[in-house]
């Protein structure tokens, strides 16, 4: 049986990174199909966290930060297959503890999501402000 594996990772695939989204709830809000776009969130995202099953990519966390201060963590996805069993709540403390204590961590929640960031005993801030993306 393959060991599950975390780690901090320079960079990932754009196929492993497309088919785990597609394979979570997440993959219905991203641009999967644009390929260009997807490899540039993968190029410029400096937070890579990942949940390996052997060598197969099962759960990321994707976030941009200045590990001093803030850390926006922009995607958590974790295949359908795996998810219940603490797989996202980890990557989100790996993601927290590479950002380091000095970091807060902002994340926008999917809304079939809210329930288990809640389940997790993840703050939700009211003080939160949006300009949602043109395209």
């Amino acid at each position: 049986m393959d060991e599950l594996l975390y780690a901090r990772e320079p960079s990932i695939g754009i196929d492993e990174f497309i088919e785990v989204l597609r394979q979570s709830s997440l993959g219905e809000r991203r641009p999967l199909a644009d390929t260009d776009r997807m490899e540039r969130m993968i190029a410029n995202a400096n937070l890579i966290v990942t949940a390996r099953k052997g060598h197969t990519l099962i759960g990321v966390s994707r976030a941009l930060t200045d590990f001093a201060y803030c850390c926006y963590l922009a995607d958590l996805a974790v295949d359908r297959r795996h998810q219940g069993h603490g797989i996202g709540k980890r990557l989100i403390a790996e993601t927290r503890r590479h950002a380091g204590p000095e970091s807060m961590c902002l994340l926008l929640s999917a809304p079939d999501s809210i329930g288990f960031y809640k389940s997790i005993g993840m703050p939700q801030p009211d003080n939160a402000f949006l300009y949602k993306r043109e395209r």
